[in-house]
């Protein structure tokens, strides 16, 4: 199985498959298992205004407290930079190349997909901007640590 994998030693690849599993455990519970935290009443909100919702919170900071300008902002992309570190770790075949974004992108939009009809959270296409440019920092990360190690 890690014959491939950028680590030779199997104890390392282990390790990379267990923290990708309890990463993708971790990101269900956030996104599809949580309550409402009623910051947007009981209407349901979307955004399909690419940047909206970024301006939103840049322009008008001083309108909202900093957990919530912080969580939505950077916490989209931090959550998922694991994404863009795990995949290229055990060589998965889909992030290579130019997949990479494709697939990232088509996983994120799922994720918003369901949360549009699960009608947990709430569909942000600036989400979906965020997170991805969280998985390429990631891939990024991955990059220089392949360069450096080699």
């Amino acid at each position: 199985m890690f014959r491939s994998s950028f680590f030779y030693n199997r104890m390392w690849n282990a390790f990379i498959l267990t923290a990708a599993i309890i990463y993708a455990m971790i990101m269900i519970k956030l996104l599809f298992l949580r309550q409402a935290d009623g910051y947007f009443s009981n209407r349901y909100n979307y955004n399909i205004v690419p940047f909206r919702t970024i301006r939103q919170y840049i322009v008008h900071r001083e309108h909202f407290n900093t957990e919530t300008w912080v969580k939505n902002l950077f916490g989209n992309i931090v959550l998922f930079i694991p994404l863009g570190v795990i995949g290229p770790l055990l060589n998965i075949r889909l992030f290579k190349k130019t997949l990479f974004l494709e697939v990232i992108i088509s996983l994120l939009f799922c994720v918003e997909l369901i949360q549009l009809i699960t009608q947990v959270g709430s569909f942000d296409i600036d989400d979906i901007i965020l997170n991805t440019f969280g998985a390429l920092l990631g891939l990024l990360f991955t990059s220089l640590l392949r360069y450096t190690v080699k």
